[in-house]
């Protein structure tokens, strides 16, 4: 973004003693938090009735979670100066943490997220009257409601399920058999495949072709 500078505050002071100094460039964090609560905050807090009000909470919340997360992960780089590399003096600055690494430790909030009530009094409660009494912290996700079961077939919300789903035996990801059949185990079973092969032109003018069989295992969801 044009309008988005190194952070000036950082441009001065260091340890002398330690042998560094800021330095370079750092990101401007505060200026993106800033940012962020004007595009992401305002048009929320402009929501008006009480029907939505705790969505509305815990969407703020969540945003700020989202901000706390990336000043979090701030990292401080450096770089030597020196005769003949001897780094007796360092300048540093500080940069944003790539986005694979916010995004595992907000992977992780999100694992152990917190459910809210949905009624908004003076501030946002947990779920569990059992758990009211233990506070709710800033970097903590929040949801109100909990998620379907995508595993089991629901036709009202538009849910097929993954029973029948094809899957991949050897995967630890989302299309693993592990993960894609919830638990249920999955059946394997071989399909023959019968397709043209090494095919070769023949003068003049025709291509000839063997016919090949492959034999290959196949898993769906049980």
């Amino acid at each position: 973004m044009t309008d988005c500078s190194c952070d000036v505050t950082l441009r001065h002071g260091g340890s002398a003693s330690e042998g560094w100094h800021w330095g370079g460039c750092s990101d401007d964090i505060h200026y993106g938090m800033a940012f962020s609560r004007k595009f992401l905050d305002v048009p929320l807090k402009n929501v008006t009735g009480k029907s939505g009000s705790g969505l509305v909470a815990m969407n703020l919340h969540n945003n700020e979670a989202g901000r706390q997360a990336v000043a979090k992960l701030m990292s401080v780089d450096c770089r030597c100066h020196g005769v003949s590399g001897s780094c007796a003096v360092k300048t540093c600055w500080k940069t944003m943490s790539s986005f694979e690494k916010i995004g595992r430790f907000l992977k992780d909030k999100y694992e152990n997220s917190i459910q809210i009530s949905d009624r908004l009094k003076k501030k946002l409660r947990r779920k569990e009257k059992s758990q009211r009494k233990i506070p709710i912290g800033k970097e903590d996700l929040l949801y109100v409601n909990k998620s379907p079961n995508y595993c089991v077939e629901d036709q009202k919300l538009g849910i097929p399920g993954t029973q029948g789903r094809e899957c991949n035996r050897t995967s630890q990801g989302p299309e693993g058999c592990n993960l894609l059949c919830c638990g249920r185990g999955y059946n394997t079973h071989v399909v023959r495949h019968v397709e043209r092969c090494e095919c070769k032109f023949v003068w003049c003018c025709y291509v000839r072709c063997r016919r090949c069989e492959t034999m290959t295992d196949v898993h769906t969801c049980k």
